[in-house]
């Protein structure tokens, strides 16, 4: 890879490529059996219409009742006129499309399903490396920075930036989507309001989020990859690593040891990288199709206009830190970046992105430090998207939010972000949670359900941008007492 401008020209191809390889597939096997029953519907409805076929009023009721979905409408018109004096053959029309496309659908998903092999892979990799990572680096991070006093010191300076970023993405949603009112434009028909998501509901009280992130057993925490429960229990270890002294010292060289290992392990997965981001934007395109977007265009592009503002806002910060030096940041991180757009998940990114920021100048300790941290406290692109997604759903229903309704669900979404994993559609389980603390039909996430991998992707690749800056900000501002221990020393 090396020889042909590295991992990210590798990824940046794959990308592409897997956009046109889906278009392909999409326009070869459109998904329509979905598409084709609503054709057939609307064409018995106007073959009724003109007399050509006889309808009885239980048909005529059938097709005029809208609280069932056409899959449902479709069944049950074909039992209605199946059993008319109609007979079959007045069916034959209707069904020969529809087999037609439910052949082409099934061939489209064994292509999708070998596809997704390699995706599944290469994340299934990255979880096998995620949990000793963090436990490693965390560990040997702490430890390093010595006494409680410094740790707490890194530890405050750390927590200080992630709630001041959290803070400014959900503000900023808040107000853009004011701004744009993208509910209030969206042409797409309303779920009802009944309707159920899915989408299981977060914990929102404070016991059930403080008591989660204290882990019954690390070894339970690791098999699961709960990484806010990892830090925890890696807070705790390496602070009594450091407390030992000279008898700790060979735990930090054996979890400094481990830690080079996982990331020369993560180098040898970052092969397979190119082949997941291309299987992976092959899958998306050939299900959703181009045309999926043109309906929620406006939206996916104000959502992705306020990421670029908050990734300008970051960087403009970085810029006052490290100066010049941050172009050559991002040309640094922008191999996780599109790693993590690709794959929609943040996660994927962390090992790439470690390796990446202490190749740029950080030093190991602090990298180890804040990046764990980072993963659990400061997604900074799931933040947004959160007050995004619920503003805009509250607008599609026509619920006018008052300034303190949204202010409150702010400090909601402050508290309840934190510990969301960085994985595809995580957001949507702390989203539903809060939609119905605040009478916002759950429903509402059907609407964003068909989209939601694009904007996934985006608010992945600003996490990664948000926990880059995160970890310089905090090497900057830890130089002055590095100083003072080498000369010390």
């Amino acid at each position: 890879m090396k020889k042909f401008g590295g991992l990210s020209t590798w990824i940046f191809i794959a990308l592409f490529i897997g956009i046109g390889a889906g278009y392909a597939l999409n326009v070869s096997y459109p998904s329509p059996a979905q598409k084709t029953k609503k054709e057939a519907l609307e064409l018995l409805s106007k073959d009724i219409a003109t007399q050509q076929v006889s309808a009885s009023s239980e048909l005529n009721s059938i097709l005029s009742n809208d609280s069932i979905s056409e899959n449902e409408k479709y069944e049950a018109a074909l039992k209605c006129i199946n059993k008319s004096k109609n007979s079959p053959t007045e069916l034959a029309k209707y069904q020969k499309s529809i087999d037609v496309s439910e052949s082409q659908n099934a061939t489209l998903k064994k292509i999708l399903e070998i596809l997704s092999i390699f995706t599944d892979v290469f994340l299934r990799l990255i979880k096998m490396i995620i949990a000793p990572l963090v436990l490693a680096t965390l560990v040997a991070g702490v430890a390093k920075l010595g006494d409680m006093k410094t740790v707490g010191r890194i530890g405050g300076k750390t927590m200080l930036w992630f709630i001041s970023a959290s803070f400014i993405s959900l503000l900023l949603g808040a107000l853009l989507v004011n701004l744009y009112q993208p509910g209030k434009s969206l042409q797409v028909p309303l779920p009802p309001e009944a309707m159920e998501s899915g989408i299981d509901k977060a914990a929102l009280t404070l016991k059930g989020f403080v008591v989660h992130i204290v882990p019954s057993s690390v070894i339970e925490s690791m098999a699961s990859n709960e990484i806010l429960q990892i830090v925890i229990f890696a807070l705790f270890f390496g602070t009594a690593t450091a407390a030992l002294g000279k008898k700790g010292e060979i735990i930090v060289k054996a979890m400094d040891a481990l830690g080079h290992v996982m990331l020369r392990i993560t180098s040898m997965v970052m092969y397979v990288a190119p082949f997941a981001v291309f299987a992976a934007m092959t899958s998306v395109v050939a299900k959703k199709g181009i045309g999926v977007l043109s309906s929620y265009a406006l939206f996916i592009g104000e959502f992705y206009s306020g990421l670029f503002l908050l990734w300008a806002v970051l960087l403009f910060v970085a810029f006052l830190i490290v100066g010049k030096r941050v172009i050559q940041l991002a040309a640094r991180i922008k191999s996780p970046l599109l790693l993590a757009f690709s794959t929609a998940s943040s996660e994927a990114a962390y090992p790439k992105l470690l390796e990446e920021l202490e190749r740029f100048g950080c030093r190991n300790r602090i990298v180890s430090f804040v990046l764990p941290l980072g993963y659990s406290f400061n997604l900074d692109g799931s933040m947004m998207y959160m007050t995004f997604a619920s503003l805009f759903i509250a607008q599609s229903y026509g619920i006018d939010l008052s300034w303190a309704d949204q202010a409150a669900m702010l400090l909601t979404l402050m508290v309840t972000s934190k510990g969301i994993a960085g994985v595809p559609r995580a957001s949507l389980v702390v989203i539903a949670g809060t939609l119905a603390t605040f009478g916002i039909p759950e429903a509402g996430l059907l609407l964003l359900l068909g989209v939601d991998h694009v904007l996934d992707m985006g608010r992945s690749a600003t996490n990664v941008v948000g926990n880059a800056v995160a970890a310089v900000a905090v090497n900057r501002w830890e130089e002055k007492n590095y100083n003072a221990e080498e000369e010390n020393v």
